[in-house]
């Protein structure tokens, strides 16, 4: 198995040694830091210091609210939000519709949220909170956070930015809170954060982290998420050069053989690519492509195994043959330019 080649970082990346390194000496630290106790005020300091750390390294000045992951930053941030309503794009992840069933559904204008079909739901008496993701995690294209954010704000309004693509990878837009999860820039499973711009947007429930979420921290994870952040640049292009350039030239083969790529001009994202193939289904790729020692998805993992059209691609205004036909390639840490330039031969020969 080590000759395979792992292209699916969008849905979860390897877990870094770096991070590896910090769990272990997480788990050799262990106490419960809530404990009044000595060796519980020793990983409360630990937990802080992840912290600190965490936030050193997104370049963040507000606060940081450790959560088991994503899904839970997300519910945090919109369901307890001081906000009177919730307003998300149509091309959001599925754990932001159920954090917020009842929320205002923004349509895209081409790959772009709908500026002025925004303004319109922000119209009401009353504040919102806006949730937008600042990489779209099936097809790669990058939201304009800052300019939504000015607008989110001159009416009253909260802007979540849904960061579990690009932290680490690409610098944090200027939004009111932002998520991040660990595993999808080479951190371990089960521990993400809600970054907050200031606690007083949030109603507190009591339990732990200042009284905003329940449930022991996980201070193994947080050490594990500190030092996984710790070895990106963002917006670095250096250690991604050769790795950049061969997916430009595994977009130009699919283009030249007939495939299609779904992205926005200028506005994509480096880490993930959404590729149609001219003739063969999703299903069909990733068999055959597993079989060769690739590993690809088509589209969210929480939603790839089923046989529907995907969600997002419809918002995006992809066709139905072409969404059935289309599978999400995804580089991360480790991802070497001569695992894409294999890919590209494999994907060639699919027929």
């Amino acid at each position: 198995m080590s000759d395979r080649i792992y292209l699916d970082h969008a849905a979860t990346s390897p877990i870094r040694p770096e991070a590896l390194a910090a769990m272990q000496d997480g788990f050799r630290k262990w106490a419960n830091p809530s404990s009044p106790h000595a060796e519980g005020r020793k990983a409360k300091q630990e937990l802080e210091d992840a912290r600190a750390r965490v936030k050193n390294a997104l370049g963040w000045n507000g606060e940081v609210i450790f959560t088991s992951g994503a899904s839970e930053a997300l519910s945090i941030g919109l369901q307890r939000a001081k906000a009177d309503r919730q307003i998300v794009s149509a091309a959001e992840h599925d754990a932001v519709f159920r954090a917020a069933p009842g929320a205002d559904v923004v349509g895209l204008q081409g790959p772009l949220v709908d500026r002025d079909a925004l303004d319109r739901l922000l119209q009401p008496d009353g504040s919102a909170i806006v949730a937008v993701q600042h990489v779209n995690s099936e097809t790669g294209v990058m939201q304009p956070i800052i300019e939504l954010a000015q607008q989110v704000r001159s009416r009253n309004g909260v802007m979540l930015c849904d960061c579990s693509q690009s932290a680490g990878k690409h610098a944090l837009p200027d939004c009111d809170m932002a998520v991040i999860s660990a595993h999808k820039f080479g951190g371990p499973i089960g521990i993400g954060a809600l970054l907050v711009r200031d606690y007083a947007l949030l109603d507190p429930i009591g339990g732990h982290e200042r009284g905003y979420r329940q449930g022991t921290e996980n201070l193994p994870g947080a050490l594990g998420m500190a030092a996984a952040l710790e070895q990106w640049a963002p917006d670095d292009p250096e250690p991604f050069i050769d790795v950049g350039d061969k997916f430009i030239e595994l977009t130009e083969i699919v283009t030249d053989h007939g495939g299609v790529i779904v992205d926005a001009d200028g506005m994509t994202t480096m880490f993930i690519k959404s590729i149609a193939h001219p003739s063969l289904s999703a299903q069909a790729q990733l068999i055959r492509l597993d079989a060769m020692g690739f590993a690809v998805s088509a589209g969210s993992a929480c939603s790839s195994g089923t046989l529907k059209k995907s969600r997002v691609l419809d918002a995006f205004g992809v066709d139905d043959e072409t969404a059935s036909r289309t599978i999400r390639v995804s580089i991360g840490w480790n991802t070497a330019a001569e695992d894409l330039e294999r890919f590209a031969q494999a994907w060639v020969g699919l027929t």
